[in-house]
């Protein structure tokens, strides 16, 4: 396609692409409020949905028919996921694998999904929300595994990697005597790296976006994790807790006949010598 429009030619994309996760969560929300039930293409909240669509903007311009989440695909998408309900006795439409998985989300965590699609909507109206492009692949797994979708989880991570933040709370941990240990696994980065891992460890929220809504962050919002238990908890929703996680790593290394390191005992306070 690229290549053709470098040649001259007019490329008209004739299909639209496949629904993403944060696509599907606001359409969701609008077949949930409907009582589980498809819209027409002439009810204001399709247009409504529509409008969103468009400015979420899940690919660029020119991967979009003209079509592209309009009033019809955007009243045809709810009921493809109204006719997947378990509930449901008629004829089901096509739809795809991925609206099974965000109705299912709905039915299995209700609150927690029409809080993402709320903050989702918002974000869109106010124009505070990134765009972030389907083919984009930084963090793509845990993204699309993230239970308020990829756009969410972006604005989650950024939280998170806030570097201000982050020295707020190593100084904290510091200053009470403790020791940037993982509070999941208890690696230790400057046991194990010397003085090139001193200071080193990173943040995570431990309140996700859809719940915690936008506002201040608190330090103890934060935890202390390694990369790998970081990467661990984002893989897949729900997301454990890192006391949950320090007991999943505890009973695997208990049956593999091994120990899981703590963190080390904060140093005494020194004292000047007589």
């Amino acid at each position: 396609m690229i290549w053709l429009k470098r040649e001259g030619f007019k490329v008209v994309v004739s299909r639209n692409p496949k629904w993403t996760r944060d696509e599907l969560i606001l359409a969701c929300d609008v077949v949930v409020r409907n009582g589980w039930e498809g819209l027409a293409a002439e009810d204001p909240r399709i247009a409504e949905l529509s409008a969103l669509l468009q400015a979420l903007a899940a690919y660029p311009e020119e991967e979009r028919a003209a079509t592209y989440r309009n009033r019809n695909g955007a009243a045809r998408k709810t009921y493809d996921i109204a006719t997947h309900h378990p509930d449901y006795t008629g004829k089901r439409t096509n739809g795809g694998r991925l609206d099974v998985v965000v109705l299912q989300d709905f039915l299995d965590r209700p609150a927690e999904m029409a809080q993402a699609a709320q903050l989702l909507r918002e974000g869109l109206k106010a124009g505070t929300l990134e765009t972030v492009l389907a083919e984009d692949d930084d963090d793509a797994e845990d993204e699309a595994s993230a239970p308020e979708g990829r756009v969410l989880y972006r604005r989650h991570r950024t939280r998170e990697r806030n570097k201000g933040l982050r020295k707020k709370k190593i100084a904290a941990v510091l200053k009470a005597g403790g020791s940037l240990a993982c509070e999941a696994c208890g690696f230790d980065f400057a046991l194990v790296y010397g003085e090139r891992g001193e200071g080193y460890i990173e943040c995570h929220h431990v309140v996700p976006l859809h719940e915690a809504g936008e506002g201040t962050t608190k330090l103890s919002d934060l935890a202390l994790i390694c990369s790998n238990c970081h990467r661990m908890i984002h893989r897949s929703a729900p997301w454990p807790t890192p006391a949950e996680l320090r007991n999943l790593v505890r009973r695997q290394t208990a049956s593999a006949g091994t120990l899981l390191p703590g963190p080390r005992p904060a140093k005494a306070p020194e004292t000047a010598a007589p």
